[in-house]
């Protein structure tokens, strides 16, 4: 490996007023686009490469003027004419792709790097992040502080109805989605620790991504390089063991600049009551009380909720203000949202893939469409959901389901020693309890299963962070009424 060209923050900081036109290696990819997007729009001369080009990311990036080519049609010589390459992560390491970057000559970054160091290093960046609500917070956020009138930027891994991953914004306010993933081949840390980050809201914390950590004391440990380098606000869930433990090593009785909030917090959100129009819910503040409504629904939304809401009470923003602020939020793409109606039965998307979320998305969803049976399909499809490490906790997170259909993984896991989730042992301890139970291994079975639970009396709620079995590239998405 040869990394004399390779930039980290700091360096890449130095020759900040060196860098003008910059090439991103594997552009389509949401968070390489979203970040391309970002370096377009404070003035560097952007252009991006890549295998294929897929909407919706391939068209948005052709609609901001940043040029597009097919790796296999430029040169090596073309890309030296560029100041900097930015790499995704998804370059292999030792591949060809890597070794020709290396041989080049030219300077080169992950795309967390170039961000922090390129177009956060100047502005107040709040972090969210955690092993669950990452996305749909920093949507909230960004939708709050901009219904504030804050003029908000933000990077949001996720596909937003009406709206691009990132922007720039005029504000002094930056919400960056800030994921605890490696950010390159050459680069084996967290994300979030090249973000340049002055606040941390941390959602939620425990093992997640069994291919690339193999414990949450690991997690953690990205976490303990970042915090002292985060000199603002941390807002902290009370509600997982290890985001209080990181709480106790660091808080060192700071009441301004660390908060707790969460159900097992005194700051609570405490659910006064929700039903299928939304939700009021009680925060509790410096001994002060705070009646909120708003349209979302779930416990696990409202929790996001109150970790802005906490947010922009302490920036000095009224309560009425926000109260305004979050009474019609929208929801990130393939996150609870409804694709229409199938024979009668209500069909809903969601991301969900770990047990802790599939059991709050379920217990939301029951919520909203009171009096329905909510039919489950879960597609086992991240790497960490595939294995048998949550094995025992997937049985649980499914109690509710009105019936449960489990696709075929395509593929083993690839976390190491560790077997596979045992999906029929899953479905067994379903069908004991009286309720069906499948598994399917091609879209025709699962359209086979699909065609059982139809009617209006029935919700279909798919679970999955992949295409399930070709499912919402079928003719089923077609064949979906409004």
């Amino acid at each position: 490996m040869n990394l004399a060209n390779k930039l980290d923050y700091s360096a890449l900081r130095k020759l900040q007023k060196d860098i003008k036109r910059v090439f991103f290696y594997r552009v389509c990819g949401t968070g390489m686009g979203a970040a391309a997007c970002l370096l377009k729009e404070k003035g560097y001369d952007v252009e991006g490469g890549d295998i294929n080009f897929y909407p919706p990311m391939s068209t948005y990036l052709e609609s901001t003027g940043i040029p597009l080519h097919k790796l296999d049609k430029i040169t090596q010589e073309f890309l030296k004419s560029f100041d900097l390459i930015v790499v995704g992560n998804v370059v292999p390491n030792g591949g060809p792709d890597a070794r020709m970057i290396e041989e080049l000559g030219v300077n080169f970054s992950s795309f967390p790097t170039a961000i922090g160091a390129l177009v956060l290093s100047d502005v107040n960046v709040i972090g969210i992040a955690g092993t669950h609500g990452k996305t749909t917070t920093t949507y909230l956020a960004t939708q709050v502080f901009e219904n504030l009138n804050a003029l908000p930027g933000y990077l949001i891994g996720g596909v937003m109805e009406g709206r691009p991953s990132s922007k720039l914004g005029s504000g002094k306010y930056f919400f960056i989605e800030s994921d605890e993933y490696d950010s390159a081949y050459f680069e084996k840390i967290s994300k979030f620790r090249s973000y340049s980050l002055d606040n941390l809201i941390l959602t939620s914390l425990e093992f997640d991504h069994a291919d690339i950590f193999n414990s949450v004391e690991e997690i953690k440990d990205q976490f303990r390089a970042a915090i002292p380098h985060i000199e603002k606000k941390f807002i902290i869930t009370s509600d997982y063991v290890a985001a209080n433990e990181l709480f106790s090593e660091f808080s060192n009785g700071d009441k301004t600049r660390w908060m707790k909030y969460g159900e097992n917090s005194e700051v609570g959100p405490k659910i006064l009551s929700a039903d299928p129009s939304g939700t009021t819910f009680q925060l509790k503040l410096n001994k002060e009380e705070y009646t909120f409504q708003t349209n979302l629904i779930g416990k696990h939304n409202v929790l996001n909720l109150a970790a802005v809401i906490i947010y922009a009470l302490t920036e000095g923003f009224t309560k009425e203000e926000i109260a305004n602020a979050i009474k019609d939020l929208q929801m990130v793409k393939r996150r609870q949202e409804v694709r229409g109606v199938y024979k009668g039965a209500l069909v809903i998307d969601d991301f969900a893939h770990h047990p802790r979320a599939v059991e709050l998305t379920l217990d939301g969803i029951i919520t909203k469409y009171p009096g329905k049976n909510i039919h489950v399909i879960m597609e086992p499809n991240s790497a960490t959901a595939r294995s048998a490490i949550f094995q025992k906790e997937f049985e649980e997170s499914l109690r509710r389901a009105a019936s449960v259909i489990f696709t075929k993984p395509t593929r083993p896991t690839s976390v190491k020693n560790v077997g596979d989730l045992d999906i029929y042992k899953i479905v067994e301890e379903v069908k004991k309890s009286g309720r069906p139970g499948s598994v399917v291994g091609t879209l025709d079975e699962l359209m086979t299963e699909i065609e059982k639970i139809t009617g209006p009396q029935n919700v279909v709620l798919i679970l999955s962070n992949g295409t399930c079995l070709g499912l919402w590239e079928s003719d089923f998405v077609k064949n979906l009424s409004k």
